[in-house]
């Protein structure tokens, strides 16, 4: 038996208001898209709905004791607790670099999660003789 959903597309700026008739994951007619990308993502809200995700992870040695990191793309929206359940198990060592993967292929998505920021180690203290 057919439904339909109202989904707010995301794919571009306009955020059009998608009317979706569908069967399970199967649509059946799309109305309200406003550009072409609009049909595409309502398709991937019903079959493999993915968000990006930002979060951070432990820095060993590092000026600051967290770094912020992000998904290289979209993850599958079921497994996003799982994703931040093992984010806080993670601990790198500094120094960070900009776009180093801190976790490859997390979870077995072949997705990377990779820092947002270079984090320099801490600066030690020498004494003076």
């Amino acid at each position: 038996m057919a439904e339909t959903s109202e989904i707010i597309c995301v794919a571009c700026p306009k955020g059009c208001t998608l009317q979706v008739k569908h069967e399970g994951k199967e649509a059946l007619e799309i109305v309200g898209a406003g550009c072409r990308r609009g049909k595409d993502y309502a398709i991937c809200e019903l079959q493999d709905p993915r968000r990006m995700v930002a979060s951070t992870v432990k820095v060993k040695g590092g000026l600051h004791p967290l770094v912020p990191v992000y998904t290289r793309e979209g993850f599958p929206k079921p497994m996003i607790p799982q994703l931040a359940k093992k984010l806080r198990e993670v601990e790198v060592p500094a120094p960070v670099k900009l776009n180093q993967v801190v976790l490859p292929d997390a979870l077995g998505t072949g997705i990377d999660i990779i820092a947002s920021r270079d984090m320099p180690m801490a600066k030690t203290i020498q004494a003076s003789s």
